[in-house]
């Protein structure tokens, strides 16, 4: 089963890079992050032109959004279109789909970096809501992944030395103990499992960050235990992240056996 995300940053604008992606690399389902544009708004005739199946879950005024597809033949069911736990929470961040006998979600956690003191503690809030419902999937045994736009470098390592102030929502101590705390219930992050110790990024700035690989590590994918015994390859696709136009995010892809 091959599972993929892309922070796509405007699905309307990206809709070529995520057909050439699913053309090359099929994943059974895709993740997507960052759609800005209603549900209405989202391009499902154009993406429909690949045979994948898909939900979207779109915010008004063009901020956040997630989705999912599905590749030809896969049965799924949409379990989830929020994350449990703030019900005056209008933000589109969360979609969690069951297939195959495995519940995957797709997130974009917040930034943290904008609404002051206010911004940053939505974040930590967020990655505790989602904690809880981790842990409530893996009480019940359930398979579970866990794929998105994190906004987190959990070390030094998933970052170029010098990309970002210590300030930054992205590696503040608090939000690294966050976590430590999803892992700390059993989950895997896959790509850290197969490569411990390589330099790898999701995320360029737009400029010369690219080919200056001055790149963070912030899409993830964590796997609970029967899911991260079968993991066999976890790698990041670098090629949408040198198309034109393209987004500031680049895929990750992993492929667990059976």
């Amino acid at each position: 089963m091959r599972l993929a995300s892309f922070n796509v940053n405007s699905v309307r604008k990206r809709a070529p890079h995520i057909l050439r992606f699913l053309a090359r690399e099929q994943p059974d389902l895709l993740f997507l992050q960052e759609l800005k544009c209603k549900t209405e708004e989202f391009p499902e005739l154009e993406l429909s032109a690949s045979g994948y199946r898909m939900k979207a879950v779109g915010q008004h005024g063009g901020r956040n959004g997630v989705a999912v597809l599905a590749k030809p033949g896969l049965d799924f069911e949409v379990v989830a279109e929020s994350l449990p736990g703030d019900e005056g929470d209008t933000h589109a961040r969360y979609i969690e789909v069951a297939a195959a006998g495995v519940h995957a979600a797709g997130i974009y956690l917040p930034n943290g970096n904008s609404g002051g003191d206010d911004g940053y503690a939505y974040k930590l809030a967020w990655m505790e809501r989602l904690r809880l419902l981790a842990k409530d999937r893996l009480d019940r045994f359930t398979p579970f992944a866990v794929l998105g736009d994190f906004n987190v470098c959990p070390t030094a390592l998933d970052l170029a030395p010098g990309a970002l102030p210590p300030t930054d929502a992205l590696v503040r101590p608090p939000t690294r103990a966050a976590w430590r705390a999803l892992e700390n219930l059993g989950l895997t992050d896959a790509l850290r499992a197969l490569h411990p110790g390589e330099r790898v990024y999701t995320y360029w700035d737009y400029g010369s960050a690219f080919e200056r690989n001055a790149g963070l590590r912030i899409d993830h994918a964590l796997l609970s235990a029967e899911l991260a015994e079968r993991l066999v390859a976890a790698r990041v696709d670098v090629a949408p992240r040198a198309e034109e136009t393209p987004s500031d995010h680049t895929p990750l892809v992993i492929d667990i056996e059976g």
